[in-house]
């Protein structure tokens, strides 16, 4: 009878130690809860705000690829202009992977501080605080079909920006529980103005509906998260 009493209080201790690791493992998957609500929130920007050019600084993203992308990507910019249309805004994006420069153009919906893509894809972006007035954060939801993805990207109109500002651009991707964002190079060659432009959304569209791709870019990110620093 004493073997059974000791028995069951060792599977007693042995399911309270089970609990205080499930809590220890719910605390560290949560949010930090100091200052998210504030670095989360999203600011009004004005049309006139969003036009020019934005030099990519950093992001993290769950997009198939991302990770690895991230890592190849030697420069990124984005010319935003306005259009006849009084809530349509026209993008083109140039970026270069390694020597190789490529563009894409398209047009968004831009009111209420929103920007907005409907179709092939849907696409919605909202703005960030920041502390670096020629910045931009930006956090951004596509949906294609019943994937939904989330990315958190720093433009600015200079190449660098304080240690302050990435610090602050860090603790917002822990807010919202996405990785280490994976940050530009500042010593990058940028793309000539005059790379040849296609048509965007419909070359964004296929890599999403590729689901097979998706596989091995996920694949692709463990890997370079695991082997690269």
């Amino acid at each position: 009878m004493e073997s059974l009493k000791n028995k069951g209080k060792r599977g007693i201790q042995k399911m309270k130690c089970f609990i205080v690791f499930l809590s220890l493992l719910s605390l560290g998957n949560s949010a930090p809860v100091n200052g998210c609500d504030h670095l989360v929130k999203p600011i009004t920007v004005s049309k006139e705000d969003m036009l020019g050019r934005w030099l990519y600084v950093g992001g993290s993203s769950d997009l198939p690829g991302s990770r690895s992308l991230g890592r190849l990507l030697k420069s990124v910019w984005l010319d935003v202009t306005a259009t006849a249309q009084r809530n349509t805004l026209n993008l083109i994006q140039a970026q270069r992977i390694y020597g190789e420069c490529s563009s894409l153009t398209y047009n968004v919906t831009f009111e209420n501080s929103t920007m907005i893509i409907e179709q092939p894809f849907y696409l919605k972006e909202v703005y960030l605080t920041t502390d670096c007035s020629n910045c931009l954060v930006v956090h951004e939801e596509v949906t294609s079909g019943k994937d939904h993805f989330t990315s958190l990207l720093l433009f600015s109109r200079n190449k660098t920006v304080s240690s302050d500002v990435q610090e602050t651009f860090k603790k917002q991707a822990e807010c919202l529980q996405m990785s280490s964002p994976i940050m530009m190079d500042p010593n990058y060659e940028m793309c000539p103005d005059d790379v040849p432009s296609s048509e965007g959304l419909s070359a964004l569209n296929s890599l999403l509906e590729a689901k097979m791709g998706h596989q091995v870019a996920r694949i692709l990110d463990s890997l370079f998260d695991l082997f690269v620093n």
